[in-house]
Parts: structure tokens; C-alpha cells; sequence
């Protein structure tokens, strides 16, 4: 039995996230039925994590158990030869058997795409469109706020299944190109809609509607209604998975 751990691209557009369920197809259920019909038999596809429905991934990983012996190059190339065209495998490589996609994972680094100017079609499916430039100065103020190990309920949306909301953010910035503007954030682990949220925050931050200092109150009163709106999900991506 040989573990592989294997990255994969995706534009989530058409897909109602990551995780199978019942009402809507996810990416995960792509591969397994394209793994199925590469190895013959039902293979289990553990992810590192959830995405919602029209999140983006540059780099996503999971592991699967596999009884055949594929070199690691031809196991990649007869895969990508039966997802469709907004799936790729990037990277396929074996690990340990004990390794664990989730478990194993240092952190993650997220970035959420907005753009100004006028509104051009061929990016709205990954970026948010904003009507005017918000203070790109004062949201790298907030952003500065968020970097720590914090309490990010507040944070987080209400349908979230953990009751540990600790988390350690490494990194946050507001970075700008041309008229474009990404949020872009690192840490061991996120809530739902944390990443939304937060960057809605920002946004809301940059437009004078909320103090740079905000965090700070979301933080030890563990308010959501203090925090901004939750952005919509096709801004943002999953930029890359840290072991």
C-alpha cells in the first residue's frame, strides 16, 4: 500500500466547494469518480481542508491510499487526462502512511482578490469589483491588528463545527498592483468564512466605516456584529498548503 500526497489547482466557480454532498457537485466528488475509473476501485480522497462553494484553490492538497505501484509521473499525467479543464494536478509525490493531508498541515496562506476602475468581465469571476478605491493605508493598519495568536470568533460565521477559535495568524497584508488589491493572510488554521470575513473587515476599514483598531474589540468581545460583511466567495483562493 503506497500513500501519495497529491496538489491540485482548481477554479471553484462550478463547484459547490470542496466536501461531497447531496445537493450539488464538489470537487472532491470529481476525483473520485476520475479515481475510480483510473484505479478501478472506490478510493478514499482525505482533503486538507474545506472550501465553500466558488472558492478557488492555486494549490490544494489530499492524500489516498493506492494498491498499485504507478510511478508518481504516470499516476499524475493519467489523472489530469480524465479531470475537466478547471482541475489540474500540480504535484503527486509518496509519503509516510501515517501522513495526513489535514493533521499535518502547518498552515495555510489565503489570498482575496479586489480590483477598481471600471468593471471588466474577464475578472469577475476572481476578484471582487469595488465601485471606489478604498485607503489602502488603513487597511494594512487593520491588517497589522490581526497578526498573533488571537480568539477569532468573532470572526468566524455562525455555522462553524469547532469549538476551539484560537488560532496563531503569521502573517497579514494589503498589497496593491496597478488597480488591483489582495488581502493575503497565513496562519495554522481558519473558521468558516474567517478569511471573508476578515478581509471584509479591511475593506470596510479602508472606507472609514470601521476603526483601524476594530480587531481589538472583536477580539475580547467575540462580537461578529462588530466585525465587517462576510465578502462574496469568488475572490478567494487558497494560495498554498505548508507542511
Amino acid at each position: 500500500m503506497k500513500r501519495y500526497l497529491i496538489k491540485i489547482s482548481f477554479d471553484g466557480t462550478a463547484y459547490h466547494g470542496w466536501q461531497v454532498q447531496q445537493n450539488g457537485i464538489t470537487v472532491q466528488k470529481v476525483l473520485n469518480d476520475c479515481l475510480y475509473e483510473l484505479l478501478g476501485k472506490k478510493t478514499d480522497v482525505t482533503g486538507c481542508s474545506r472550501t465553500d462553494t466558488g472558492v478557488h484553490a492555486r494549490e490544494f492538497a489530499f492524500h489516498i491510499d493506492c494498491e498499485d505501484n504507478i510511478p508518481e509521473a504516470a499516476f499524475l499525467k493519467g489523472l489530469n487526462s480524465m479531470l475537466p479543464d478547471d482541475i489540474a494536478v500540480i504535484g503527486c509525490k509518496s509519503v509516510p502512511p501515517d501522513f495526513h493531508a489535514r493533521y499535518n498541515a502547518l498552515g495555510k496562506t489565503y489570498v482575496y482578490g479586489m480590483y477598481t476602475g471600471n468593471k471588466d468581465p474577464f475578472r469577475e469571476r476572481y476578484f471582487l469589483h469595488l465601485e471606489s478605491a478604498p485607503d489602502i493605508k488603513l487597511m494594512e493598519r487593520f491588517a497589522k491588528t490581526v497578526v498573533g495568536t488571537h480568539d477569532f470568533c468573532g470572526f468566524s460565521a455562525s455555522g462553524r463545527t469547532v469549538t476551539d477559535t484560537v488560532r496563531t495568524v503569521s502573517e497579514c497584508s494589503v498589497n496593491t498592483q496597478e488597480n488591483k488589491i489582495y488581502f493575503r493572510i497565513t496562519a495554522n488554521g481558519f473558521l468558516y468564512n474567517m478569511v471573508r470575513i476578515l478581509a471584509g473587515t479591511a475593506l470596510a476599514v479602508g472606507y472609514g466605516r470601521l476603526d483601524t483598531g476594530v480587531a481589538e474589540d472583536v477580539f475580547s468581545k467575540k462580537d461578529r456584529s462588530l466585525a465587517g460583511d462576510t465578502l462574496p466567495p469568488q475572490g478567494l483562493f487558497l494560495e498554498k498548503v505548508i507542511y
